[in-house]
């Protein structure tokens, strides 16, 4: 079994279809998916559709953006109730924020002279959830940068024009509403936020302690050395290790579905959490 349990589709801000990404998955070889957008659950059922089809496991989830202790980091839920109310009533929230922040960035935008980034970020949504990656494509299409990294190195972190503070779910409303929803919560890509040693260590000594259950060991942005890493972590603190390539575009040459390396020897697997 292959299994990645973390991937974006254009329901969120990665570049392809629900269908088109569970089709994806099943030629390069993944057995069990996890479709896991940001602060939304609407590719779902469109998801689980193309996985039947594809004879291939589809794990419904979610990725919750979270403040802690003025960063944000993120929080992935798998074999979540994408119906449970508390869930649907946090998501609400969280796109309401989103869509604040989107106007926000367009009107800093404006102010060192890029205009209509709103609409045209819109373009690249497709209608459905905005967020930065959306502005960044805008920005690289019409010259602003050369490529993503780019971007946001120009426009989006602290202390260029179009940086916004942000202001999300705090970490027990989240962890809350993926355990009430029938699901497992998961640290994702955990070597990504600039968190120093102990102060990550806090983060999954209270992640635990709020019901959490396993941490990205394996992720499409971890280098070996972060893997070994993460799956001490994980053995200390006793949670279980998973793995997500973080997908949302087949043209990033460094995140390829079905490629990602296995879980080191001494972590538990987060699917014996549901295959067990």
């Amino acid at each position: 079994m292959i299994y990645d349990l973390h991937s974006h589709s254009t329901a969120s801000d990665g570049s392809l279809t629900p269908t088109q990404l569970v089709d994806l998955a099943a030629e390069s070889g993944v057995s069990c998916l996890a479709l896991t957008d940001h602060d939304g659950v609407d590719g779902i059922a469109e998801a689980v559709n193309a996985a039947k089809k594809n004879n291939i496991d589809l794990v419904p989830g979610i990725e919750l953006s979270v403040s802690y202790q003025r960063k944000t980091i993120h929080i992935v839920g798998l074999q979540i109730d994408i119906d449970y109310k508390p869930l649907c009533e946090g998501i609400k929230k969280l796109q309401e924020y989103r869509l604040w922040r989107a106007e926000e960035i367009a009107r800093r935008l404006a102010k060192v002279g890029i205009n209509d980034a709103l609409p045209g970020a819109w373009e690249y949504a497709n209608g459905n959830m905005i967020g930065r990656m959306h502005f960044a494509h805008f920005l690289i299409k019409n010259g602003y940068a050369k490529d993503t990294r780019s971007v946001f190195k120009k426009y989006l972190v602290k202390n260029k024009p179009g940086y916004i503070h942000g202001e999300w779910a705090e970490l027990d409303e989240a962890v809350g509403w993926i355990v009430g929803a029938g699901g497992i919560a998961v640290i994702a890509h955990p070597a990504r936020y600039p968190l120093k040693r102990n102060k990550l260590r806090k983060l999954v000594k209270e992640f635990k302690q709020l019901g959490g259950r396993g941490i990205e060991v394996v992720s499409a942005t971890h280098s070996i050395n972060d893997i070994n890493t993460m799956a001490c972590l994980a053995c200390d603190y006793e949670l279980h290790a998973s793995v997500g390539s973080d997908f949302h575009d087949p043209d990033v040459a460094w995140n390829k579905m079905g490629k990602l390396p296995p879980l080191p020897e001494q972590c538990q697997p987060i699917w014996h959490l549901w295959n067990n």
